[in-house]
């Protein structure tokens, strides 16, 4: 739940930032190198405010990136692997085979492997 909450967060913040990016002016001088602002919204001042609003939400960006980050590895540690099909190895002679788990049912073969055993058999030239 707060992995997903964090996530639609994380992805309105990459829209602002994105739309902070494109309003700005390419002119050079950017995050706030040289100059003085000598009022709130003159070209310079709303220069300044948008340097600061995208700097600021880089910053939350990143930090929701390695939140996330750190979530989504610890929601994956208490999975485990199933072993449960796993045949011995061809070399372990006393091991017994690995039966399968009890509410996996078996697959069925509708045609059968005598069948196709057979099939294969006429096929493979013992006629001619």
């Amino acid at each position: 739940m707060l992995f997903t909450f964090l996530l639609v967060v994380q992805a309105v913040v990459a829209v602002v930032l994105v739309t902070l990016i494109l309003m700005q002016r390419s002119e050079g001088g950017g995050l706030g190198v040289g100059g003085s602002s000598s009022g709130l919204m003159t070209a310079r001042g709303q220069a300044d405010f948008l340097t600061r609003a995208t700097a600021f939400m880089a910053i939350l960006f990143v930090g929701l990136s390695i939140a996330l980050a750190g979530l989504a590895t610890q929601q994956q540690r208490g999975s485990s692997i199933d072993t449960s099909l796993v045949a011995p190895a061809e070399g372990d002679a006393g091991a017994a085979p690995v039966a399968p788990a009890d509410d996996a049912a078996p697959a069925t073969d509708p045609v059968g492997d005598d069948d196709i055993l057979s099939s294969l058999g006429s096929d493979s030239g013992e006629g001619e």
